[in-house]
Formats: structure tokens, sequence, C-alpha cells
């Protein structure tokens, strides 16, 4: 972009103020259910990421201003930090409270090997078309920081297209969402939500969200034809009726005590606050908050 632009693009930015950061680490180690080879190749199906200074590349920049704005709402963006932390753990942390079961190796052994090797398929299916089109990072390109600047040295030089973190997020929405169908809703809103805190975080253009989210239905479909998959899902799901037959899907109560953000949401996924009222989620249990 032009040093103008650019000049005018930092001036903008600086008024949204100082940015704290936080992140974690974890392993990953599943087994995939398919190899690279397996998989679709993005770049034969996915159209190329918008070409800097090009018409569809305004929509991504009015995007990251967006997310920059996002950042002055306290709660979205200490989840677009926790969502940073690309892992098991935080899917884990994340979703469970929208599942309505919490999944732990030795409690729930068949949804956490589920998850771990799903997970570890999703690590895959974005490399080629990141290495094809090596697209510059949003905030390499305007030389800003991110919510998360540990990693920024690490990203880098890492293709921003699609977003590995959004496949990832959506893909495991859809895996939960065939495991509780009656959880779907908030599900799909917490993994929207997983997508577009990369383009919060300053990591990802909307288009490299967009195009993850795609890229993540391709492979939940391509997964369905695994035998083996199928046959850890069934495992999985009679795990989950097992574990939440009989349990109470609402507790009558009234709470007067605020409600963390960390691991409570409403019924639609979004994190709730002290101020929140209705049907709020937390660790696993629904409580109607009056």
């Amino acid at each position: 972009m032009s040093k103008i632009r650019k000049s005018l693009f930092a001036i903008i930015l600086i008024g949204f103020g100082t940015i704290t950061a936080f992140a974690g680490q974890d392993e990953k180690n599943g087994h995939a259910y398919l190899t690279q080879d397996e998989l679709p190749n993005m770049v034969n199906f996915l159209p190329p990421p918008p070409e800097f200074e090009s018409a569809r590349f305004a929509a991504d920049e009015t995007q990251y201003l967006w997310g920059i704005r996002q950042r002055q709402d306290p709660d979205r963006k200490a989840m677009a930090i926790r969502d940073a932390d690309y892992g098991m753990q935080t899917i884990i942390q994340e979703y469970c409270p929208i599942l309505g079961l919490e999944i732990t190796k030795t409690g729930t052994p068949e949804l956490y090997t589920l998850v771990q090797d799903v997970g570890a398929t999703c690590d895959s299916i974005s490399d080629r078309a990141k290495q094809e089109y090596m697209r510059t990072r949003p905030f390499a390109y305007y030389d800003q920081p991110t919510l998360v600047p540990e990693q920024e040295e690490s990203h880098r030089t890492n293709g921003s297209y699609p977003s590995g973190h959004t496949v990832l997020g959506w893909t495991m929405a859809l895996l939960f969402s065939d495991i509780n169908p009656a959880a779907a809703e908030g599900l799909l809103a917490r993994g929207y939500e997983y997508g577009q805190s990369r383009v919060i975080a300053g990591y990802h253009w909307q288009s490299d969200v967009d195009a993850g989210r795609l890229a993540a239905s391709v492979l939940y479909v391509k997964l369905h034809s695994n035998e083996r998959f199928r046959e850890q899902l069934a495992k999985a799901q009679k795990e989950f009726k097992e574990q939440t037959e009989g349990s109470s899907s609402v507790t009558e109560s009234s709470i007067s005590a605020p409600v963390g953000t960390s691991t409570a949401y409403t019924i639609s996924g979004i994190p709730a606050t002290s101020e929140t009222r209705g049907i709020i989620i937390q660790n696993g249990q629904k409580t109607i908050r009056r």
C-alpha cells in the first residue's frame, strides 16, 4: 500500500490504545484420520485471496478496523486472546460448557480420543494453500501490534490464507453439533466467533477466516467417508448420551453472584456477563439467571 495510506492507517490505529496479551501452548498428539494426500487440495477449489490494493481487499481492510474496535470490549478481547492458543485444551475449555459435558481423558475417553484425532486431521488441510499463496498477515502488512505479541515472530513469515485456527474452530463446532444436536445453535455460534477472534487479534484477514470455514466444511464431509472416524463418532455419541441421560437440562434457581465470562455462555453461545439474564451455561450446567 502507499506510504500515505499506511501513515493514515497508523494514525487511526494509535487511537485504539495499548494492547495487552496472554497465550498458552498445547501439545498436538492425536492420530489424524486422513493424511494430507487424502484430503482435498484447497488450491484446486478455493479462489486465491484478494490482491492487495484491489476492490476485494477493501472489504478486508474494513474488517481489520472492525476487529480493532472489538478490542475495546474487554470480554470479546479476552475471548480473542484465549482463542489464539491453538489446541485441544482451548477447544475443550471454550466448547464444553455449551456442549453440556466436560471432556477429560479419563472421564470421557471416547470423546477425548475423537476430539484429539479430529484436531490432528485439521492440521493438514490448509498447509498447501498457505504455502501456495504465502499471504502477508494483517499485523505484518500494517506493522501494527496484535493481541498476542509473543506469537508475532513465529507467524510473521507463515502464510495467512486460509486461517488454520478457523479450520479447527469450525470443524469442532460441526463435530460437537453431531454429538449434541440440541446444543447445535450455541456451538455453531461459538465456532463462528472462534474464527472472528483471528480478525480481532490481528492475525488474519476476514477472507482468510471465510476460506477457513469453507475448508472446515469440506474437511468434515470428507471425515464421514473414513470408517475409523465413523466408528469413533458413534462411540462418542453413545458415551455422551450415557453420561447426560436423565440429567436436568435446566436448574431452576436464581443466581446473585457474577457469572465468570471465561466459562459462562448464553444459550446462543455468547459469553455471559454479570448483567446477563436468562439461561446461562456454565461448567456443563444450564441455570436460569433472573
